[in-house]
Parts: structure tokens; C-alpha cells; sequence
């Protein structure tokens, strides 16, 4: 039986920075994405800039402006549906470079998105590539997306998730520097990983025992304090906590080292990471430029592609719309997989 309108997963688009790759890979991944039919599209932005790059590169993907969401219903799926509200996305513009009135546009696409998302009007979104540098200029403060989506949703609890593969990697830290690493893990810290973990491959991933595994910061996880400490004064502790309240398998803190070898081989559902490059190091290697970015703990669902805006071929028409695909992918699975978690039990075990 053909799914019914109500029933098809709706999710939200942003454009990411126009001067980016962010557009050209949303209208490629839409053009060729299986499951597009099974969805209800609106993209927060201008019909014009992505029916020019789809013309461009010959993709079968037409897009319609809207005057209010509301009209997202009345859309049918020959037409992907455009809202940008009653602001205009300038016409002609340089693309490549960080521009102060573009990355306005960037951020007021996220803005509605997450609108829709919080008054239930969108079961998740996806977002499109924005330049950090380029927000720092333009004003604002924000050190990303996965901070700016918790801020407007009013989370407080939130973690970062990148999935390749096999691998699951949520992050303790995030992009800090590496001297700032080891003051920021904290047993709270590292247990609120571990439990919101818990919680999303519980409800967003269908799994209904995870097991987890938890990283050391240290090599060898500290080699028993000969090495460092924090493993027995922190991470050790934040593990035994964490598995008082729930009844998830937790292993760890283990050497970053050997265990995503046994992660590859589908021994994990997660992994625990103390800083940025320790884990997306194995994931990016193992995803080949198909990782997706996941924010945990949000009231909707957020996937976004695993790389930036890539100003060095923007407008070339050479950006490999792969991750962008397994976003959108991700993001239809997870909302149906909430959707299975709120109507009983589901899961592999």
C-alpha cells in the first residue's frame, strides 16, 4: 500500500551557507534519494538558488516557493516546497567566500527549521553546512550548529553524535583545543554522554540493550595511572555511576587505541570519545565521506552531513553529495524509529 500523506516523515531543510557546497549538495542528495516519495520535503529557503543549481547539473528536482508553511500540505511530491518567509536571499553573489548577508540567510534557515521542529510541525531536520569562522564575523555567537539547535529548542542536555559505518562516536568534548581538553572531562560530563547515549540508541536507533563502550583519554587509558590519571580519578568513576542507572552494558574506560577495532567488528552500539579528532579520526576513515552528524537529546530529530562548507569548490560542482544522502537517510530512519519507540517494544535485543 502507497503511504499516506499523513503519515509520511516530514522533515525540515535547511540550505546551509548559499556561498558553500550546502545547496548544491541538498539538491543533488534530493534528486536521487530513494526515499524522497516516502517523504513530506520543505526547504527553508528560495526556489530560485536551488532550481538554478538543479538546471545546472541536470538533476531531475524541481522547487516551489511558498507564501507560509501552512501550504506545505497542499504540496504534492512533484515539487519540492521553498519557505524563506518574507525576507529575499540576494540574487547574484560570490560564491567561495564568507559573506556577512549570506551567513544571515544560513542562520535564519536553521531558525525556521527548528520552529517547525518545536511546534511539531516537522519530525526533524537536516541541516546543510555552515562556516564557524564565517558566523564568528558576521556576529555571531555561536561555536556551531549543535549548540545554536539546543539554544533555540531550550535543551540543556545534548551531546554530539557522528555516525560511519559500524561506528556510533559521541563526543565529551567538542571543538576545543587540545591544551583545553583534560580540565573539561568531568564524571558529570562524561556520564551525561553515557546516558543520553543510552537514551537515543534506546528510542532513535531501535536498540533496546546497548552496549557502550567508553574511551580513555590518556594511551593505553592511563596504563593504570602510570600514564595518567584520569581514567582511575574521573572516567572510571563517571562509568560506575552510569551503570547504576541503567541497565545498558557498559565497558570502559578502554584504550582508544585497540577498542575500535572490536568497534568495527559490531562488538559496540556506541562509542565514548574524550575529544574531537579521537574519535572522528576511525570514523572518517571507515565513512569515506559519508559520515553523518547526529544532535542527541533534542526534542525532534537532527542529522546533518560530516563535513563543512568547503569554500575551495564551491560553484564547481564537484561536491560529493554522499553524506548528504546518508543525513537525509538518517534523519527518515530515526524518525520512524521514534515513532516505533513511542508505540512499544522494538529493537535487535
Amino acid at each position: 500500500m502507497p503511504t499516506s500523506r499523513s503519515d509520511k516523515v516530514r522533515l525540515a531543510l535547511t540550505h546551509g551557507d548559499p556561498a558553500g557546497i550546502g545547496p548544491e549538495v541538498l539538491v543533488k542528495a534530493l534528486a536521487k534519494w530513494p526515499n524522497r516519495s516516502a517523504s513530506r520535503i520543505l526547504v527553508l529557503s528560495q526556489a530560485f538558488l536551488l532550481n538554478a543549481l538543479s538546471r545546472k547539473y541536470r538533476l531531475d528536482c524541481q522547487f516551489l516557493d511558498i507564501a507560509s508553511p501552512e501550504q506545505w500540505d497542499e504540496r504534492e511530491r512533484d515539487m519540492i516546497p521553498c519557505y524563506f518567509g518574507k525576507d529575499s536571499m540576494p540574487s547574484h553573489f560570490s560564491r567561495g567566500v564568507s559573506q556577512k548577508n549570506l551567513t544571515e540567510a544560513a542562520v535564519k534557515s536553521i531558525e525556521l527549521a527548528v520552529d517547525l521542529a518545536i511546534n511539531h510541525k516537522a519530525d526533524g531536520i537536516v541541516t546543510a553546512p555552515i562556516n564557524k569562522a564565517g558566523l564568528k564575523k558576521a556576529g555571531f555567537d555561536m561555536p556551531g550548529h549543535t549548540e545554536f539547535l539546543a539554544k533555540l529548542s531550550g535543551t540543556k542536555q545534548y551531546e554530539m553524535m557522528l555516525v560511519g559505518g559500524p561506528l556510533r562516536v559521541v563526543l565529551v568534548t567538542r571543538h576545543e583545543p587540545i591544551r583545553n581538553v583534560p580540565e573539561l572531562i568531568t564524571r558529570k560530563r562524561v556520564e551525561e554522554a553515557i546516558l543520553t547515549a543510552d537514551r537515543e540508541l534506546r528510542q532513535s536507533f531501535g536498540i533496546r540493550r546497548p552496549r557502550i563502550v567508553v574511551c580513555g583519554l590518556n594511551p593505553h587509558a592511563g596504563e593504570e595511572g602510570t600514564i595518567g590519571k584520569e581514567e582511575i580519578q574521573i572516567i572510571s568513576p563517571a562509568v560506575e555511576s552510569a551503570k547504576n542507572k541503567t541497565d545498558a552494558e557498559i565497558f570502559g574506560p578502554l584504550s582508544p587505541d585497540a577498542l575500535f577495532v572490536d568497534a568495527y567488528q559490531g562488538q559496540y552500539d556506541a562509542e565514548i570519545c574524550m575529544y574531537h579528532d579521537q574519535g572522528l579520526i576511525p570514523l572518517k576513515m571507515i565513512s569515506r565521506g559519508h559520515g553523518v552528524n547526529v544532535t542527541l537529546g533534542l526534542p525532534f530529530v537532527r542529522t546533518s552531513p560530516d563535513h563543512g562548507t568547503a569554500y575551495d569548490i564551491a560553484g564547481k560542482g564537484v561536491a560529493d553529495a554522499g553524506s548528504m544522502t546518508e543525513a537525509l537517510e538518517c534523519a527518515f530512519q530515526l524518525v520512524k524509529n521514534r515513532r516505533s519507540f513511542g508505540r512499544g517494544p522494538m529493537g535487535r535485543r
